[in-house]
């Protein structure tokens, strides 16, 4: 396949924005990574028109695409893990053009995986496994046994990539191999409710309550980036909490888990005084010193 692309990446290459060309190939029959395409040319400049540009392409029994990707998608992705391809791609990919070693020190960047970036991206994660529980459970008492159990899949989901994560790796598209190895006790709550031979409304009341216990004893490892945020003042309003530049992220899941941070007590809440009779404005504060 490197043959068939060398007069596309070559031409690439030779654009002083181009700072690093990789190429992917098909490893199975079914192959999510390349979504099903022989190959995928990977291709990261400084600056494009548009952040993400895919072209696909045919040549006798073969296909590929490719896709021009600025380095700030790059970055974005990375950070919220938006699209998990990404790491298998810088990684395992092959390299066809590194401009001053840029794919060299970002796959190091990726192996090494920074304590920073890990507890950021628990964060996200923490916040997301909160919202899903929540609506899970919420489901769960409504007697909606179906969508209880789609968004305890989703909330078992998110916690399984907090716990790869905190290990210092980085989730796979196969996240559940990983847990497997690394987690046991969570891979066992997913694979008891997916198998278990007990009716589906039982099997939900046994996970939430596992849940509920493992959920709270990973919440200080799971709130702690949000928690150091909070830390910098002495009270926050929400608004400007969700403003935070490291906290935009978060977006609609941050308020679900300052709700679960205060009822937690990890957090207080303050009451600011408004022109309004017996109205305040909700605060919020640091119970703990983090």
């Amino acid at each position: 396949m490197e043959d068939i692309f060398r007069p596309i990446y070559q031409e690439r290459a030779s654009h002083p924005d181009t700072l690093a060309v990789v190429m992917m190939e098909k490893r199975n029959e079914v192959s999510p990574l390349t979504d099903n395409m022989d190959a995928v040319l990977f291709i990261v400049v400084k600056e494009a028109e548009q952040p993400v540009f895919i072209k696909h392409y045919e040549y006798m029994d073969n296909s590929a695409s490719l896709h021009i990707v600025t380095q700030d998608q790059v970055e974005e992705w990375l950070l919220l893990g938006t699209n998990r391809r990404i790491v298998e791609w810088i990684i395992n990919g092959r390299v066809l053009f590194d401009r001053n070693d840029y794919h060299a020190k970002l796959a190091e960047r990726l192996q090494n995986f920074p304590f920073s970036e890990r507890k950021f991206k628990i964060g996200l994660e923490f916040a997301k496994l909160i919202r899903r529980f929540y609506e899970g459970k919420a489901f769960f008492e409504a007697k909606q046994y179906l969508d209880a159990y789609n968004h305890i899949v989703h909330a078992l989901h998110h916690l399984a990539r907090l716990e790869v994560i905190d290990r210092g790796f980085h989730p796979e598209i196969t996240v559940w191999k990983q847990v497997k190895q690394i987690e046991p006790q969570v891979y066992k709550l997913y694979q008891e409710l997916v198998e278990s031979g007990e009716s589906l409304e039982k099997r939900l009341e046994l996970l939430f309550l596992a849940s509920d216990f493992l959920i709270h004893s990973k919440t200080e490892i799971g709130a702690s980036h949000l928690l150091s945020v909070i830390e910098e003042k002495e009270q926050w309003l929400f608004g400007d909490l969700l403003n935070h530049d490291e906290i935009k992220c978060y977006s609609l899941d941050l308020s679900v888990l300052v709700e679960y941070l205060v009822e937690k007590e990890f957090i207080k809440t303050i009451k600011i005084e408004t022109k309004g009779n017996r109205i305040f404005h909700r605060g919020y504060s640091l119970l703990k010193k983090y």
